[in-house]
This record gives C-alpha cells, sequence and structure tokens, in this order.
C-alpha cells in the first residue's frame, strides 16, 4: 500500500508532503529533500516532525531549457 494519500476530487491544497512533491515530479523524497538543503526548495514545518512544500514552489523549479 502507497504511503501517498490520494486527493479527494475539489479538495486540492497547495501544501505536499515531501513524498506527494516527489510524486507530483516525478522525482524521490531524496531529490526533494537534497532541494530543500541546497536551498532551491523553500519548506515549512508543519508541527513539530513534518515538512511540507507548496505547489507552487515545485512549479517554480521547472524552467525551460
Amino acid at each position: 500500500m502507497s504511503s501517498v494519500h490520494p486527493q479527494t476530487p475539489g479538495t486540492e491544497t497547495n501544501w505536499m508532503t515531501l513524498q506527494q512533491a516527489a510524486v507530483y515530479v516525478a522525482a524521490s523524497v531524496k531529490t526533494i529533500r537534497r532541494l530543500i538543503a541546497a536551498g532551491d526548495l523553500p519548506a515549512y514545518l508543519c508541527g513539530k516532525r513534518g515538512l511540507r512544500v507548496r505547489r507552487e514552489d515545485l512549479d517554480n523549479l521547472m524552467r525551460p531549457l
């Protein structure tokens, strides 16, 4: 069973877990963590341990060559 929970239609959120972000950009969670550590992707604490990223920040990572 997958640890990423699908969104119910009409309840999309602007915030994503690292696992959801990895699926969204077709990358690994490790890559998402590297982007955060490098300062290329802002992350926000949710509670004591949960990290969240904004969908808009993920979209801004994508740029044409």
